[in-house]
């Protein structure tokens, strides 16, 4: 067969099997179109999703902010002896409380007293002389007015009879001295307080003033301080608040109230004593200082305190439970269920706890409905089927219960 015919029988045999291709794909498209399964598969619904949600709310609170403190004593004070002696009592327990005035220690007084008595004889002895010099300056006058002496002689015995004098206050001042250390010898309480236990013992000896060993210490217990640091943005903000107090007259009084590590909440009240007068460069914080009294002898110096601070008066904010608060990294989120019963994304600022609910301070309205229980479960834009509950658990408690307080939300 010729070369010619040849290729044209091949190209008709292509262009045959294209088309029986063709006509294949065709009939299968046409067969899937008109199945019966096809034609009758339906149109799905996302399902809508379960969730429990709950009315934003609006209440008068005091925003508190907390800090972590140590309570300080108001006065310590270190006992040490003024005359330098061999002790010869302890008179106190260690760890009392002694009042102002108490004897602590009592030094061997028989040195000071025979110091004492020496004092008072140079004091009779001085009495003497001054005594006789005026004696003798008085007839010396009168040998002047006579003209039997000389004006010199009697200039001399004026000045032996000052002389005598200025002996007789020296000596008395002796006495004095002497009767303040044999006084001494019985250590007082310099102030009322809780007494440490003694350095120093019986029969040993104490030197004088500072360079002597302290023997005791007494720190006060009623009151008592509680220091603690406040970050910069919250020492500004209550600056603010304080001015604009002040514009509007008297300040009203900062509350703090306070808690052991073994108290719960914060059941003691004090008032704030003492803001330092500059920040601390390097942390950044203030330093500020409360009183508390500590009439049942419970606070003492060194212990943890847990403070809390409120920011002055009452003031109307939107307050949530903390179940319903996602977190988006750095982030905080509450989704909101609108009027079609669908989800949305929304972002909040939030500020402390206040009487079991977190305060909103931007993001959220009073009202607007957030997802509290379900969170996990759900995204932007899904369809919910929400069941409405009372934000405050105090209220679900007062409607019977959380079951009792449920009820289905309907749409709008």
């Amino acid at each position: 067969m010729p070369q010619s015919e040849r290729s044209h029988m091949i190209n008709r045999r292509s262009v045959a099997l294209a088309a029986a291709v063709v006509l294949a794909v065709v009939a299968g498209v046409t067969f899937y179109a008109q199945s019966p399964a096809t034609a009758a598969a339906p149109m799905t619904t996302p399902q809508a999703m379960p969730v429990t949600v709950a009315a934003a709310i609006e209440r008068p609170v005091i925003e508190w902010d907390e800090f972590s403190g140590r309570l300080e004593a108001i006065q310590r004070v270190e006992v040490r002896s003024r005359v330098a002696g061999y002790i010869d009592a302890v008179h106190f327990a260690p760890g009392s409380v002694v009042r102002k005035g108490d004897t602590l220690f009592s030094i061997d007084p028989k040195p000071f007293a025979a110091a004492l008595s020496r004092a008072e004889a140079s004091v009779a002895a001085a009495q003497a002389r001054v005594a006789l010099t005026a004696s003798e300056l008085a007839r010396a006058k009168r040998l002047l007015d006579e003209q039997a002496i000389a004006e010199r002689e009697f200039e001399e015995r004026r000045n032996a009879e000052r002389d005598a004098l200025a002996a007789l206050q020296a000596a008395q001042a002796a006495v004095e001295l002497a009767r303040l250390d044999l006084g001494y010898t019985r250590i007082t309480a310099p102030i009322g307080g809780r007494v440490s236990r003694a350095e120093v013992t019986a029969g040993n000896l104490v030197a004088a003033g500072a360079g002597g060993a302290a023997l005791t210490s007494i720190v006060s217990v009623s009151p008592i301080y509680a220091s603690f640091e406040a970050d910069e943005p919250t020492y500004l903000r209550y600056a603010a608040r304080a001015g604009a107090a002040r514009s509007g007259g008297k300040p009203a009084p900062v509350p703090i109230h306070m808690g052991l590590a073994n108290e719960d909440g914060h059941p003691r009240e004090g008032r704030i004593e003492f803001v330092d007068n500059a920040l601390d460069a390097q942390s950044g914080t203030i330093r500020v200082r409360a009183v508390f009294d500590n009439t049942d002898g419970a606070l003492a110096p060194g212990l943890f305190a847990r403070l809390k601070v409120g920011g002055g008066g009452t003031r109307p904010a939107v307050q949530i439970d903390d179940r319903a608060v996602g977190t988006d990294q750095a982030k905080k989120f509450v989704f909101v269920v609108g009027a079609d019963q669908k989800v949305a994304y929304r972002e909040v600022k939030l500020g402390p706890v206040v009487d079991g609910l977190r305060v909103v301070r931007e993001g959220l309205k009073p009202g607007e409905r957030i997802v509290v229980n379900g969170v996990q479960r759900v995204r932007p834009g899904m369809p919910v089927a929400p069941t409405e509950v009372a934000m405050d658990a105090r209220q679900r408690a007062a409607a019977g219960g959380t079951t009792a307080a449920v009820k289905p939300a309907t749409a709008s």
